[in-house]
Protein backbone atom coordinates (compact mmCIF):
# COMPACT_ATOMS: atom_id res chain seq x y z
CA UNK A 1 0.00 0.00 0.00
CA UNK A 2 1.17 3.68 -0.85
CA UNK A 3 2.22 5.45 1.69
CA UNK A 4 -0.03 8.18 1.67
CA UNK A 5 -2.54 6.19 1.19
CA UNK A 6 -1.46 4.10 4.52
CA UNK A 7 -1.18 7.56 6.36
CA UNK A 8 -4.79 8.35 5.23
CA UNK A 9 -5.85 5.04 6.89
CA UNK A 10 -4.12 5.69 9.98
CA UNK A 11 -5.91 9.25 10.35
CA UNK A 12 -9.19 7.18 9.54
CA UNK A 13 -8.76 4.87 12.49
CA UNK A 14 -7.83 7.47 14.87
CA UNK A 15 -10.58 9.26 13.99
CA UNK A 16 -13.04 6.06 14.76
CA UNK A 17 -10.91 5.12 17.66
CA UNK A 18 -11.12 8.57 19.34
CA UNK A 19 -7.31 9.10 19.05
CA UNK A 20 -7.05 12.90 18.75
CA UNK A 21 -3.16 13.16 19.32
CA UNK A 22 -2.63 10.52 16.16
CA UNK A 23 -5.42 12.27 14.25
CA UNK A 24 -3.48 15.61 14.72
CA UNK A 25 -0.05 13.85 14.03
CA UNK A 26 -1.76 12.38 10.59
CA UNK A 27 -3.24 15.18 9.38
CA UNK A 28 -0.18 17.20 9.81
CA UNK A 29 1.67 14.37 7.98
CA UNK A 30 -0.88 14.24 5.19
CA UNK A 31 -0.54 17.86 4.74
CA UNK A 32 3.27 17.58 4.55
CA UNK A 33 2.82 15.29 1.46
CA UNK A 34 0.46 17.39 0.16
CA UNK A 35 2.50 20.62 0.31
CA UNK A 36 5.13 18.38 -1.31
CA UNK A 37 3.26 17.63 -4.63
CA UNK A 38 2.17 21.06 -4.86
CA UNK A 39 6.46 22.21 -4.37
CA UNK A 40 6.96 18.85 -6.60
CA UNK A 41 3.99 19.77 -9.16
CA UNK A 42 3.02 16.36 -9.28
CA UNK A 43 1.73 13.01 -7.09
CA UNK A 44 4.25 12.02 -5.24
CA UNK A 45 5.72 8.46 -5.37
CA UNK A 46 6.63 6.11 -2.00
CA UNK A 47 10.45 7.60 -2.17
CA UNK A 48 9.81 11.15 -2.78
CA UNK A 49 6.88 10.98 0.44
CA UNK A 50 9.21 9.14 2.42
CA UNK A 51 11.75 12.14 1.31
CA UNK A 52 8.54 14.43 2.93
CA UNK A 53 8.66 12.41 5.86
CA UNK A 54 12.50 12.29 6.64
CA UNK A 55 12.44 16.06 6.20
CA UNK A 56 9.47 16.03 8.81
CA UNK A 57 11.44 13.82 10.94
CA UNK A 58 14.83 15.88 10.84
CA UNK A 59 12.35 18.92 12.08
CA UNK A 60 11.16 17.51 14.73
CA UNK A 61 14.69 16.38 15.73
CA UNK A 62 15.90 19.85 15.41
CA UNK A 63 12.87 21.30 17.54
CA UNK A 64 13.58 18.38 20.53
CA UNK A 65 17.17 19.39 20.91
CA UNK A 66 16.05 23.64 20.94
CA UNK A 67 13.53 22.40 23.37
CA UNK A 68 15.74 20.78 25.69
CA UNK A 69 18.39 23.41 25.13
CA UNK A 70 15.29 25.86 26.84
CA UNK A 71 14.21 23.51 29.35
CA UNK A 72 10.60 23.05 27.98
CA UNK A 73 10.49 18.79 28.41
CA UNK A 74 6.71 19.51 27.41
CA UNK A 75 7.21 20.45 24.39
CA UNK A 76 10.05 18.57 23.70
CA UNK A 77 7.86 14.81 24.69
CA UNK A 78 4.84 16.09 22.06
CA UNK A 79 7.85 16.78 19.12
CA UNK A 80 9.48 13.10 20.14
CA UNK A 81 5.66 11.46 19.76
CA UNK A 82 5.43 12.57 16.09
CA UNK A 83 8.87 11.75 15.90
CA UNK A 84 7.95 8.38 16.95
CA UNK A 85 4.71 8.12 14.73
CA UNK A 86 6.78 9.90 11.71
CA UNK A 87 9.21 7.34 11.97
CA UNK A 88 6.95 4.37 11.74
CA UNK A 89 6.28 5.04 7.96
CA UNK A 90 9.99 5.69 7.26
CA UNK A 91 12.51 3.04 6.10
CA UNK A 92 14.68 2.02 9.22
CA UNK A 93 18.04 3.88 9.67
CA UNK A 94 21.59 2.23 8.92
CA UNK A 95 23.54 1.26 12.18
CA UNK A 96 26.91 2.56 12.26
CA UNK A 97 28.03 -1.00 11.09
CA UNK A 98 25.99 -0.62 8.09
CA UNK A 99 26.81 2.96 7.57
CA UNK A 100 30.51 2.02 7.46
CA UNK A 101 30.44 -1.27 5.66
CA UNK A 102 28.82 1.23 2.48
CA UNK A 103 30.95 4.35 3.08
CA UNK A 104 34.01 1.42 2.71
CA UNK A 105 32.78 0.06 -0.26
CA UNK A 106 31.86 3.72 -2.12
CA UNK A 107 35.26 4.40 -1.06
CA UNK A 108 36.48 1.65 -2.98
CA UNK A 109 34.52 2.32 -5.86
CA UNK A 110 35.36 6.09 -6.08
CA UNK A 111 39.26 4.85 -5.86
CA UNK A 112 39.40 7.89 -2.42
CA UNK A 113 42.96 7.68 -1.63
CA UNK A 114 42.58 11.00 0.69
CA UNK A 115 40.47 13.54 2.29
CA UNK A 116 40.48 15.32 -1.06
CA UNK A 117 38.59 12.87 -2.46
CA UNK A 118 35.14 13.35 -0.15
CA UNK A 119 33.21 14.84 -2.57
CA UNK A 120 33.50 11.70 -4.95
CA UNK A 121 32.88 9.03 -2.46
CA UNK A 122 29.69 11.30 -1.27
CA UNK A 123 28.76 11.27 -4.76
CA UNK A 124 28.84 7.12 -4.42
CA UNK A 125 27.36 6.95 -1.23
CA UNK A 126 24.30 8.87 -0.95
CA UNK A 127 22.01 7.43 -3.79
CA UNK A 128 23.21 3.79 -1.41
CA UNK A 129 21.83 5.21 1.69
CA UNK A 130 18.20 5.54 0.51
CA UNK A 131 17.34 8.10 3.18
CA UNK A 132 18.07 5.69 5.77
CA UNK A 133 20.95 7.68 6.95
CA UNK A 134 21.48 11.48 7.60
CA UNK A 135 23.70 12.81 5.37
CA UNK A 136 26.34 14.79 7.79
CA UNK A 137 26.58 11.84 10.14
CA UNK A 138 27.69 9.65 6.76
CA UNK A 139 30.14 12.77 5.70
CA UNK A 140 31.37 12.90 8.99
CA UNK A 141 32.00 9.11 8.97
CA UNK A 142 33.86 9.40 5.57
CA UNK A 143 35.82 11.97 6.51
CA UNK A 144 37.02 9.87 9.53
CA UNK A 145 37.89 6.51 7.25
CA UNK A 146 39.43 8.81 4.79
CA UNK A 147 41.76 10.84 7.47
CA UNK A 148 42.85 7.34 9.09
CA UNK A 149 44.11 6.25 5.21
Amino acid sequence: MPIEETVRFELTAAIKGGDTRRRDIMRLLLSAIGNGRIAAGHELDDRECIAVLQREAKQRRDSIAEYRKGRREDLARAEEEELEVIASFVPAALSDDELRALARSAIAAAGASGPGDLGKVMGQLVPRLEGRADGRRASELVRELLASG
